[in-house]
């Protein structure tokens, strides 16, 4: 059973001192985004953004995972065919970037074509801002050397909300 929430994953690139990310063109919308679906049963959104990149892409389970900060929230109504009843109405989209070491990637059947992307150009194309959020925080931790501090981030925004 699909559980209520979202992931999304942006795969990036170092190379020669540069940062480029992939955007995957989705099959059913003419669309630019990451990877992107949801959770399966008790599947926790680490577990289910590597099953999805695995899916959509082969990338390796063993790849390096940065989880975000940036979390968004979603209408059910983006969510193809997939209801939870009428009091569920948005539901969190959980963001995450993996580093990958080569620029292969062979797509699944849910996108038509992927491109790398400096920042830039991938801003450009993506549409909905949980997108162009999530790849903005990731950029900056990346160009910052940034990666570990999201958790911190989490951590200090939930204790000043509660």
């Amino acid at each position: 059973m699909r559980t209520p929430y979202q992931i999304l994953l942006f795969p990036y690139m170092k190379k020669d001192d540069q940062i480029h990310y992939a955007l995957f063109k989705r099959e059913d919308m003419d669309v630019w985004q990451g990877i992107a679906g949801g959770g399966e049963g008790d599947e926790k959104p680490i577990d289910a953004v590597k099953r999805e990149a695995l899916e959509e892409g082969e990338i390796p389970l063993d790849s390096n995972y940065i989880k975000l900060a940036s979390i968004a929230t979603i209408p059910v109504t983006n969510i193809c065919g997939f209801k939870w009843g009428n009091d569920i109405a948005v539901i969190p989209e959980f963001s995450f970037g993996v580093e990958l070491k080569s620029t292969k990637i062979n797509i699944g059947h849910e996108h038509t074509e992927f491109q790398w992307l400096s920042f830039e150009e991938a801003m450009k194309k993506l549409k909905w801002d949980s997108n162009k959020t999530a790849l903005w925080e990731l950029n900056y931790r990346l160009a910052n050397k940034k990666e570990e501090s999201a958790k911190n981030n989490i951590h200090i925004i939930m204790k000043n909300i509660q």
